[in-house]
């Protein structure tokens, strides 16, 4: 294991190798868990991820962000108890904070849960997206990239269970027929010389895992150690991976949920990235997965924040989450939710 300060920029992994030589797919899985571990950040390439798909969906973005603003209102996020839809700069929280960034927010297309008085609150999170009517190609175009991640993913996540030395579909029964599969598309824009730079504060993403797709402008920060951040530079055709907070409670903090930033471009500038997160289904509760005893031994234990608590039981954290970054459609929706001591119920 090397030591955090020799660490100056992301490993880089190569997901093809799974199918290389026994010797390349060994020396993968090594590289991954060593990854996951020592950094919790990574660039993935050979992700079988078409290119040509990846710049339509960048170039659909920022058609969507140059909407008028009143089409962006038309699917604002306050709309949705599901949390799905456009939110403009200062409107999301971080750490208490506002984050300097444009959104729109969608996972995957299903329909409501019935509600009655015994329903958990989490069961609401599931519900259909909104959709701009001014750029109908989005819907299409989303939900193809939305499948290909998944896939993608899966099999990643299936890498992982065998980088442990546990069966390689461990992780099934968390993520099943319905895994919380969340889009995120991103604006940021330059900031004044007297706004503040948190584009995103620091923060750890839950769920399992997190890919992120980077135009060509800087701001993607990663604590390496206490107070010490490295830049985590956009490459072409290049995945950011980082690991969500359910594997790092599943594995005891052998695998490491790091925690990250990202700072507003400058002034006359912006930025643009995609992000997909793959988390288990809201129904799921994460168990603490046997490792073997090598590694078992290297678990420094999940480094849970005493403000913000993590749940082994999914539906719950996730709705934590998304109550605290949220809380003008925590209040419009939530508001029984809100009641102190509620989600510890």
């Amino acid at each position: 294991m090397p030591h955090t300060r020799d660490i100056t920029a992301l490993p880089i992994l190569d997901l093809s190798l799974l199918d290389g030589t026994p010797a390349q797919r060994q020396g993968f899985l090594d590289d991954l868990r060593h990854a996951a571990r020592d950094v919790g950040f990574f660039y993935l390439t050979g992700h079988g991820i078409d290119s040509r798909l990846l710049k339509q969906v960048q170039d659909c973005a920022r058609q969507f962000f140059s909407l008028p603003d009143s089409e962006k209102a038309a699917v604002g996020m306050i709309n949705s108890p599901h949390f799905r839809g456009y939110n403009r700069a200062a409107s999301e929280i971080t750490r208490g904070k506002p984050d300097l960034r444009e959104q729109f927010d969608l996972g995957a297309e299903r329909e409501a849960l019935p509600q009655d008085k015994d329903s958990p609150y989490w069961t609401r999170l599931q519900g259909p997206n909104q959709w701009p009517r001014a750029l109908p190609q989005l819907k299409p175009l989303l939900l193809d990239w939305q499948h290909a991640m998944t896939g993608m993913s899966l099999r990643l996540l299936r890498a992982f269970a065998q980088a442990l030395s546990l069966p390689q579909d461990a992780f099934d029964q968390l993520y099943g027929d319905k895994p919380n599969e969340h889009i995120k598309l991103i604006r940021y824009p330059g900031r004044g010389a007297d706004e503040s730079n948190q584009g995103v504060g620091a923060h750890k993403d839950s769920g399992f895992l997190s890919f992120l797709l980077q135009d060509h402008q800087a701001g993607l920060q990663v604590e390496i150690e206490e107070g010490r951040w490295i830049d985590a530079l956009p490459r072409d055709n290049t995945l950011v991976v980082n690991i969500g907070e359910l594997l790092e409670l599943a594995t005891n903090g052998y695998l490491r949920a790091t925690v990250h930033r990202v700072l507003s471009p400058p002034k006359g500038g912006e930025r643009l990235s995609i992000a997909f997160f793959l988390g288990a289904q809201l129904d799921a509760v994460v168990p603490l997965y046997p490792l073997p005893p090598a590694l078992l031994h290297e678990a420094r234990g999940p480094a849970s924040d005493p403000d913000n608590p993590l749940f082994r039981d999914v539906g719950w954290n996730y709705l934590k989450g998304r109550l605290r970054s949220h809380p003008d459609v925590a209040q419009r929706y939530y508001a029984d939710a809100l009641i102190p001591n509620t989600l510890s119920a």
